[in-house]
């Protein structure tokens, strides 16, 4: 195999590989929300993520940006999709949302990239009707993959003001992340990327923490949760999503996110034995139909060149 087949295969299967780690988010929250107060949790996996790319930047001598606005630039993303993203996700679920609930409203993405890619026009930000079609097909898959969780809810599940506005807060800084992101990043090296976003976040993030009352427990769980948010999440996923967004449109990029809570639920029925039913298949398979009519456009317009 030559280095470009590499490549090429690396490509085709990075979408798959970054559903698969994002989908363990909601995972991770389940094993080590309990013991750890949101904010606070997160600043930790900022810390460390950084110490890991700081010592992979070092052995590999990656460069690092080389202009203010880059730094400024990387450092607004990284408020956006870090900080604001993870910390409202974080703080709504520890407010008592369900994960089906705040998985639904953050789904909504998709659906305003699209709505904002249109209203600004332009050829190469234009969304057609076929991915228009998906769009709202992955939607509805959405709604069918978190509806028991909706209708059952769990244990100590409850909407208030405060997680409801934690939510639809993540759901507006990714949203803003991705969109800004494609359009003001330079295209870099991921590890200094993801780097510089990660002390913008981690700098925002530490007043937060300091005022949380609640003190981090650290245990198996607390710890296992804690290392998997830092290798598989932060230096795994978020670098995929980087990655993602560089090479990719928008619209085919966000409405990856449709496929993260159907991958969830099947972790959670293997893991914990969460039952899958009927609908819940029903909409796995619209939802992946969805997002297959989103990404077609992309993939046919690609191999052209």
């Amino acid at each position: 195999m030559t280095t470009d087949d590499g490549r090429a295969l690396l490509s085709r299967w990075m979408p798959a590989v970054f559903v698969l780690i994002w989908a363990t988010g909601f995972i991770v929250a389940r094993y080590g929300m309990p013991y750890a107060p949101p904010f606070t949790f997160l600043l930790y996996r900022y810390l460390l993520s950084i110490l890991c790319f700081g010592v992979w930047i070092a052995i590999a001598r990656v460069r690092w940006p080389q202009t203010g606005i880059e730094w400024l630039h990387l450092g607004m993303t990284g408020v956006l999709m870090h900080a604001g993203y993870l910390g409202g996700v974080w703080a709504a679920v520890k407010g008592g949302m369900g994960s089906g609930l705040s998985s639904l409203i953050v789904g909504i993405q998709p659906v305003l990239t699209a709505i904002w890619l249109s209203a600004i026009g332009g050829a190469a930000s234009r969304v057609s009707g076929r991915q228009w079609l998906g769009l709202l097909l992955g939607f509805a898959g959405l709604v069918l993959v978190v509806w028991r969780k909706l209708t059952q809810g769990q244990a100590g599940d409850h909407v208030t003001a405060a997680n409801l506005s934690w939510a639809v807060f993540a759901l507006f800084c990714i949203t803003a992340g991705t969109l800004y992101q494609k359009r003001f990043v330079k295209p870099c090296d991921v590890r200094t990327a993801n780097t510089v976003q990660l002390l913008a976040a981690a700098l925002v993030t530490l007043p937060l923490a300091l005022l949380e009352p609640e003190a981090f427990q650290w245990n198996l769980q607390s710890a296992g949760a804690m290392a998997w948010s830092v290798l598989g999440l932060t230096l795994g996923g978020s670098s995929l999503l980087y990655l993602l967004i560089q090479r990719g449109a928008a619209a085919s990029v966000t409405s990856l996110m449709y496929l993260v809570p159907p991958t969830t639920a099947a972790m959670a029925w293997l893991l914990f034995g969460e039952p899958i039913t009927l609908t819940t298949v029903i909409g796995i398979a619209i939802t992946a139909l969805g997002v297959s009519l989103v990404v077609r456009p992309a993939a046919a317009s690609s191999g052209g060149r």
